[in-house]
């Protein structure tokens, strides 16, 4: 029975997980690749998704989570309301809010000095993001991002150049993500898997994402479609390099699983806010609101998390 829990859970988990935080990696990658076949933008995603979860399985002894669930024990027994997590966390991505899947499925599992750990990592990443964010926009916008300089590069020859450049960077970034979130997939099923476990959990995966890309995203990839420019391959591919430089830095300083959600929040509205003060200021107020909002998106995820560990709590 544990076992049939455990999978139901992990379906749950790796659809919600992916199709909530797909828009991170991928969202500007199907955004600026529209006119490309969906399958093509799968098998691409699927060929590392595949390499990146056999070879942490190979050197970390069945250990997909590349240690990020080193301090998160599968509970015995495991309960059915542990399915509530997931469960909560599909709800909210049907409706198109881009929640912190780490809180969501992670904090039920953990201890309250991994959460207050998660939640304290996230939040910086947040603000460094930002920070970040709006230092890189504030060089590079004008040369990068103005009106002038995309409609000059749809005329050159240097789009070959930005098409090859986007797939590389989109790739480092895919492959950081899944090292980072791979923990909130795989919280339901044994710490080391077998071969066979592997094979069925990469099956799952694979028609999960085929789902997603056949529907170009779904309803979450409005949160990237909004922003300035994320159809231009150049502006795709910059978000993609800073992003996965970020994770691959900042989110293995340690082994404390953070939000992947809240750093993407914070690149796409510090880059957001630079744009605009740079090239259109009339539109600084409306900038400032989405902004707020999408800010405010991600809490409702720590919100609810918060409510449903408590809730666990009580349930043990």
């Amino acid at each position: 029975m544990e076992l049939v829990i455990g999978y139901i859970g992990f379906i749950i988990s790796a659809y919600s997980v992916i199709a909530n935080d797909v828009i991170q990696t991928l969202g500007t990658f199907i955004s600026s690749n529209f006119k490309i076949k969906w399958w093509w933008l799968w098998l691409f995603s699927i060929s590392i998704l595949s390499i990146t979860l056999c070879y942490g399985w190979y050197i970390n002894d069945g250990d997909v989570s590349y240690g990020r669930l080193a301090n998160i024990p599968l509970p015995e027994p495991l309960e059915w309301w542990y399915l509530l997590a997931p469960i909560a966390l599909l709800v909210i991505t049907r409706y198109g809010i881009p929640v912190s899947t780490t809180f969501m499925i992670l904090s039920v599992f953990s201890s309250g000095i991994i959460i207050e750990k998660m939640i304290l990592k996230s939040v910086y990443g947040y603000a460094i993001s930002f920070v970040f964010a709006i230092v890189v926009y504030v060089v590079i916008s004008r040369r990068f991002e103005s009106n002038y300089s995309l409609d000059k590069l749809d005329k050159q020859k240097k789009k070959h150049f930005w098409l090859m450049a986007q797939w590389f960077s989109t790739g480092f970034l895919w492959s950081q993500w899944l090292i980072q979130d791979f923990a909130n997939i795989f919280v339901f099923l044994p710490r080391q898997l077998s071969i066979e476990h592997l094979l069925i959990s990469l099956t799952c995966i694979l028609l999960i994402m085929a789902y997603i890309f056949r529907k170009r995203g779904g309803k979450i990839q409005e949160i990237v479609n909004q922003k300035s420019n994320t159809k231009n391959i150049r502006s795709a591919t910059i978000i993609d390099l800073i992003y996965g430089i970020f994770l691959f830095v900042f989110g293995n300083l340690n082994s404390i699983p953070m939000s992947t959600t809240w750093v993407f929040i914070g690149i796409l509205a510090g880059r957001e806010l630079a744009i605009t003060y740079l090239l259109n200021k009339k539109k600084i107020k409306y900038t400032y609101i989405i902004i707020a909002k999408d800010f405010g998106k991600v809490n409702i995820g720590l919100a609810v998390s918060l409510v449903i560990a408590f809730f666990m709590q009580y349930l043990k």
